[in-house]
């Protein structure tokens, strides 16, 4: 029996890799988080599958539908949005299947930033711009940051932040970056990225917050923020320059 954690991706069904959507298939038990995985990826299970919303279970009730699988020699399916290495919640999950001595393994997801910059056309890394992405969030009711990794620390490498699980803390993103980046840096939001409401709400710094009220934007948002989501003043990458040779391209004689 071995517990198969899966990254579902960012909301789109056809997102999710054959590896994932091959264990959904074939495990007899399939337990996702409702609230984020869409229900179309799920409904790959076996017909006589055990599926269960997980959304408004607690840890503990979580692992003891686990146990129960183990018990029955019951592959199963543990379906999280995204790429669960992030945000996931699966490290507390795996100490306790450890405890236990339940088998595990990983699949990884595409993640939220990812989609976004796919749905924005965009890079997030350009020559001589920025060639560091910073993956954060602010702290929340969940838990704290920690020590160290205060988003005004962060902004001071002006680089491309993806900023999680924050668009309730708006008001102190743009306060924390401002002195950073500038009230004209670009900033997005990205609004369930892949879902058919997809929302992109463009804007800078100073006025992204006013966008979003707009929108009416509340939850399921990834902030994005950085000079590169400008995109058209960055320079050509030294990669395919004609005079920069590599293994693949070697010097060519005259």
């Amino acid at each position: 029996m071995t517990v198969h954690f899966i990254g579902a991706g960012p909301g789109a069904a056809d997102l999710i890799t054959v590896r994932g959507l091959a264990l959904i298939r074939r495990c007899p038990v399939c337990l996702y988080a409702g609230s984020l995985v869409p229900r179309e990826i799920v409904a790959a299970a076996p017909p006589e599958a055990r599926v269960v919303d997980t959304a408004p279970l607690t840890l503990d009730e979580i692992i003891a539908e686990i146990a129960a699988a183990d018990a029955a020699a019951l592959d199963v399916a543990r379906v999280h949005s995204g790429d669960p290495s992030l945000y996931g919640a699966i490290g507390e999950q795996m100490r306790r299947l450890r405890a236990l001595g339940i088998v595990y393994d990983v699949t990884p997801g595409v993640p939220a930033f990812a989609a976004a910059a796919a749905a924005l056309q965009t890079e997030l890394t350009l020559p001589e711009i920025a060639q560091t992405v910073i993956l954060t969030r602010t702290a929340t009711r969940a838990s704290a940051m920690p020590e160290g990794e205060s988003l005004d620390r962060l902004a001071a490498s002006r680089a491309t932040l993806a900023i999680h699980l924050s668009i309730a803390n708006l008001a102190r993103v743009v306060r924390d970056l401002v002195p950073h980046y500038g009230g004209d840096c670009p900033a997005v939001v990205a609004y369930r990225v892949s879902w058919p409401d997809e929302l992109l709400i463009r804007g800078t710094l100073a006025d992204i917050r006013e966008r979003v009220k707009e929108a009416g934007i509340s939850r399921t948002a990834l902030i994005l923020v950085g000079p590169a989501l400008a995109g058209e003043l960055a320079s050509e990458s030294r990669l395919y320059a004609p005079e920069h040779h590599h293994l693949l391209r070697p010097r060519r004689a005259r």
